[in-house]
């Protein structure tokens, strides 16, 4: 749990980079101890990526989240009509890589339906998966990861996606043409502090 508690951690500064947080307010929302979050941020603080809560080196922290994020467990599923589908279900999820960068800046082709959803749902999605498509490697993946990547979701178009500093990470996770959508997200959502 240690390393998913850095990584909510990770996600409160860079939704709110200002430094408006005080750590006990960021502790609260990562569900951790204040010491240890005190510990954590002076940690960051000591690499030069923050400065009290202020985020100071915006590309540098979402690095270091890179460096110590692991790939999620996923399953891969075949369906038509993902996102038609995905409008109609009532079971959470959260949109992210290709379709949602789609749906955010309009520059990558939305080869493949990334979602996160909740561990507790993977028999439940399995299920109606498997009603509407076949399973093995296909056009969507489920992705299963720490409850807080529903942090700051975001609504578009009908479709739940995930908040645009883990959309970041999750596109540099990606590699090739991804990391430039990344990148040209980052300019665009840290615009004054890149």
């Amino acid at each position: 749990m240690k390393g998913k508690k850095r990584e909510r951690i990770l996600r409160i500064l860079l939704k709110n980079p200002n430094g408006s947080l005080t750590q006990y307010g960021i502790a609260k929302k990562a569900g951790c101890s204040q010491p240890w979050a005190h510990d954590y941020l002076k940690n960051l603080e000591k690499k030069k990526l923050i400065k009290n809560t202020k985020v100071i080196d915006i590309p540098g922290l979402f690095s270091y989240w890179l460096e110590i994020n692991k790939y999620p467990t996923y399953r891969e599923y075949n369906i038509q009509n993902p996102i038609e589908f995905l409008k109609k279900t009532d079971l959470k999820y959260a949109l992210t890589t290709y379709h949602a960068e789609t749906l955010t800046q309009h520059y990558l082709f939305p080869s493949r339906i990334d979602i996160y959803i909740q561990e507790q749902d993977i028999e439940e999605w399995h299920k109606l998966l498997t009603k509407h498509g076949l399973v093995g490697k296909g056009n969507m993946r489920l992705l299963l990861d720490d409850e807080h990547v529903f942090y700051s979701n975001i609504k578009k178009e009908g479709l739940r996606l995930v908040s645009i500093s883990q959309l970041i990470l999750d596109l540099l996770r990606e590699e090739g043409v991804a990391v430039e959508a990344a990148h040209m997200l980052m300019k665009r959502e840290y615009h004054g502090a890149i």
